[in-house]
């Protein structure tokens, strides 16, 4: 029998029982934010296929970052891709104009389960592989921010370039160039959205990079605190 399905965002539940459709989007089953022209109308769907559940984007121009929460697996839902739903709880992220979204979708019979051993460092695999220097830290952090204060609230904005520098007292230049870096040493791990084709950088790698580096667990609530003693240095 397949599992049923149920998605919370903002503290607002909705089930999808077996052989049930579920649209989300500014007019869908799901409305995230019916006043963001920037979001598709149905952007996602959770559809069933025989006893498998999938995530659907059925949306023209948008993406979504998916995990299965621990920041284990991580993938990129394009437009027309599909996923299965297989975790007993899969994250799903993405950005539509200057706001990001964050919902959660629960499975009561998952696929697959994760078993972690009692020293098994959840995402440092990932964290491992990328080596920042501070002040990349802090440049991710300063965009990261409200994500991380809000995380699980549903909604976040994502500073623009001017409002990160400011944050961390550096100039915009300075941001842009370390923006630059951090974006160009992702991209080259593979880490997709970041730049929109050969040599040229991606319109919402900002929003992009704060996806990744959340659900990656490249930076946490926990580093927050980095931001208030951040120094003007080049470190790079």
């Amino acid at each position: 029998m397949a599992s049923t399905i149920s998605v919370e965002f903002c503290g607002e539940w909705l089930r999808v029982e077996d052989g049930e459709e579920l649209t989300i989007g500014r007019e869908a089953d799901l409305t995230v934010d019916e006043d963001n022209t920037f979001l598709h109308r149905r952007f996602l769907t959770i559809v069933q296929v025989e006893s498998m559940w999938w995530l659907v984007n059925i949306g023209s121009r948008l993406s979504a970052t998916i995990t299965d929460g621990t920041g284990s697996m991580q993938a990129w839902l394009a437009p027309g891709a599909r996923i299965p739903l297989v975790f007993d709880v899969t994250k799903v992220v993405f950005t539509a104009g200057p706001t990001t979204y964050d919902l959660s979708v629960h499975a009561d019979s998952p696929e697959f389960a994760r078993i972690a051993g009692p020293d098994d460092p959840v995402g440092e695999t990932t964290m491992g592989s990328v080596q920042l220097t501070d002040s990349q830290r802090l440049l991710i952090l300063a965009l990261a921010e409200p994500m991380l204060v809000r995380e699980g609230s549903g909604m976040s904005s994502v500073p623009t370039s001017a409002q990160a520098s400011q944050r961390l007292g550096w100039p915009l230049t300075k941001f842009n160039r370390k923006l630059d870096n951090v974006c160009d040493k992702l991209d080259r791990l593979g880490v997709r959205g970041l730049r929109g084709g050969p040599g040229k950088l991606a319109s919402n790698r900002r929003a992009r990079l704060v996806e990744h580096a959340v659900f990656s667990r490249l930076v946490t609530a926990e580093d927050l605190p980095l931001l208030d003693r951040a120094q003007d240095a080049d470190e790079d």
